[in-house]
């Protein structure tokens, strides 16, 4: 056995497949969690601002939602059950429609289970508005990311991940984003065209770059849907469930008014596998058993959702969520005051900012940086973004400190 096998990384060298990412950037092995805090096998704690790229936004392992799932384990209750009828299911569905949706005008949605993976909401998604309209064309964006199976990879602008579909990507549209300048021409331009069956988008882009729609371009591609006929899907995947400051991030542009809503990551409120479609009842035309699989009732999901919306219902919890969008945007607007003109801007919404600079390789430093400082956090867009995505329960104070520290890290690595 050579030294390099001795190595606390070497079961995953031998063992694991090239596709491996994350692990690439941060090249420890993670023991223990909670909160805002991961700790390595040496016992070096790290603040997480990957947060399971969004899945975790009320933290690692919440001691109320944890106790939740343990005791219904302890009882005995039913993990899978495909679609079958279930006492964890039928709270999680009652409670998501009183706390989330009734108050939203959503009330009247229904709500489909694809699966444990939000690509799954997606190519939910996109089947049943092809079957509802009876078209096969979807306008999607650039810089969108929908997910890695093939039917949300035709909607997906990665380079790196379209070139290993091995098959033509086709029936999908890309369209410029709404924050691009050529972004309302390009809607003019679809709206002669063929009808499309569809109209894809994110809101906050999370793996393009942060990039956030305009609310006057959302309202205009609610005027194309209705023009053509189309539908309009949400893929709220990452932006959802809290991230840009409300529950569902078009709140605050209600013209957009989508047919189709993509949920998941944050929805078990723990990390546990789950996706949701929500989909206006006038289109809920499956067939029963159309479209289906196998871990579709995620009974230990359901559980711990329905526990995540306590958060919710505590004026505490939704007032700290908007004191700290506003502390994250003074924090880094601060941190860009401090550099050069140019240096750095501030991009993004809520609990799902960061800072783009003009040069990837300044994103990749800090990056680094912060990570030998303990810091976790990712880069996204073309690597020219330094994403942030803190849980939500952090507190102010925990969040000037981490702050300070990125801001430190900057600075030096802009004066050197």
């Amino acid at each position: 056995m050579t030294e390099t096998d001795r190595t606390p990384l070497a079961v995953f060298e031998r063992h694991e497949s090239n596709v491996r990412s994350y692990c690439r950037d941060f090249p420890v092995v993670f023991e223990r969690a909670a909160g805002h805090h991961l700790w390595d096998a040496s016992g070096r704690r790290y603040v997480d601002l990957l947060c399971g790229a969004g899945s975790l936004n009320y933290g690692h392992n919440p001691p109320a939602i944890v106790e939740k799932v343990t005791a219904y384990l302890a009882a005995g209750g039913p993990v899978q059950s495909l679609d079958l009828h279930t006492a964890a299911k039928a709270d999680f569905l009652e409670r998501f429609a009183s706390l989330v949706l009734e108050p939203r005008g959503l009330g009247d949605h229904v709500m489909q289970f694809p699966g444990p993976a939000g690509t799954l909401a997606v190519e939910a998604a996109l089947k049943l508005a092809r079957k509802v309209t009876g078209r096969t064309e979807v306008i999607a964006f650039t810089g969108g990311f929908h997910g890695a199976s093939l039917g949300a990879l035709a909607a997906t602008t990665s380079p790196l991940l379209r070139g290993a579909a091995g098959v033509p990507l086709t029936d999908v549209t890309i369209l410029p984003y709404g924050d691009a300048p050529d972004a309302a021409a390009a809607l003019e331009r679809a709206e002669a065209g063929p009808p499309p069956a569809a109209i894809l988008l994110e809101t906050v882009q999370g793996e393009g770059g942060l990039h956030t729609a305009p609310r006057l371009w959302l309202a205009r591609i609610r005027e194309l849907a209705d023009a053509t006929g189309a539908l309009v899907i949400v893929d709220d995947i990452q932006a959802g469930c809290g991230r840009t400051g409300t529950f569902l991030s078009f709140e605050d542009a209600p013209e957009l008014r989508p047919d189709l809503v993509c949920l998941s990551k944050s929805l078990s409120g723990m990390g546990l596998p789950m996706a949701a479609l929500l989909i206006r009842p006038e289109i809920d035309q499956w067939a029963p058993g159309e479209h289906n699989g196998t871990f579709r009732g995620h009974n230990l999901a359901f559980v711990a959702g329905s526990a995540a919306l306590d958060h919710w219902t505590d004026p505490h919890f939704t007032h700290h969520t908007a004191e700290l969008a506003t502390a994250i945007r003074t924090s880094l607007v601060s941190i860009t005051d401090s550099l050069p003109a140019g240096a750095a801007e501030v991009v993004g919404k809520g609990a799902m900012s960061g800072l783009r600079f003009p040069d990837p390789e300044a994103a990749e430093r800090v990056r680094r940086a912060l990570f030998r400082a303990g810091v976790i956090a990712e880069t996204s867009g073309l690597g020219h973004v330094l994403k942030l995505l803190p849980p939500l329960t952090i507190s102010l104070a925990d969040w000037k400190e981490v702050a300070d520290l990125m801001g430190d890290t900057v600075q030096a690595l802009a004066t050197a």
